[in-house]
């Protein structure tokens, strides 16, 4: 479903050139969720921002079901992302003034799902969330963000998650949570990457790989 050919990023640095990524190949398969785990600043982030069509490789070929993603204009990678892409981020990034109604729902109106509203009650269901569903991200606990933005990335029935330290501000009885939902979305059939530092990913990943100074180091 998503691949890395031989792919490189630099960024331009007060030093000269940087290599945030360094020729690095993967894949994610369908049913699959794979785990990148290193330190800060070894270039996990990197990767998942080229994954979601948001940062050009210098060098490389980043493929989304068979096709180049950056191909393709930057209108149709948004659209790619919209239909097809779910984010989970470890600051959660919900939209402070809207309820975790609103916040779920947010998503339809780059998609137009005619089922968008059912879709949200749906979701609000299955992860616990109906007694939340009036109140803003303020009012919610860590866990009950991150479920949320999991409900939200999941409305657009994405093929794919796309997961950057989501249990990075999470206790160990909610990281476990979020995990498992994680492994659910990829055993029903989804693919997820997730970058993180938490070794308890391993245990809910189908392949774990290991990330320093921009390269695979193991896997």
């Amino acid at each position: 479903m998503l691949s890395f050919c031989e792919v490189t990023r630099q960024f331009r640095g007060p030093e000269g050139q940087v290599c945030a990524v360094r020729n690095i190949s993967l894949s994610v398969n369908q049913g699959e969720l794979v785990a990148v785990q290193g330190p800060s600043g070894s270039g996990k982030t990197t990767l998942l921002l080229m994954a979601g069509g948001l940062l050009k490789p210098t060098e490389g070929t980043v493929s989304f079901g068979g096709g180049n993603i950056y191909a393709l204009t930057a209108n149709q990678r948004s659209a790619l992302r919209a239909k097809q892409m779910g984010f989970v981020f470890q600051q959660f990034h919900l939209i402070p003034y809207l309820t975790v109604w609103r916040n779920v729902l947010s998503p339809a109106g780059a998609s137009r799902q005619p089922d968008a509203r059912s879709r949200a009650k749906e979701l609000i269901h299955h992860f616990n969330l109906e007694h939340r569903s009036k109140h803003v991200p303020s009012q919610l606990s860590t866990g009950e963000r991150q479920r949320t933005a999991l409900a939200r990335a999941l409305l657009n029935r994405p093929g794919i998650i796309l997961a950057d330290e989501p249990t990075g501000n999470l206790d160990e009885a909610n990281a476990d949570v979020v995990l498992k939902y994680l492994s659910e979305f990829a055993s029903a059939g989804g693919a997820v990457l997730l970058v993180t530092h938490d070794a308890r990913a391993a245990g809910y990943a189908d392949r774990t790989m290991h990330m320093d100074g921009g390269s695979i180091v193991n896997a």
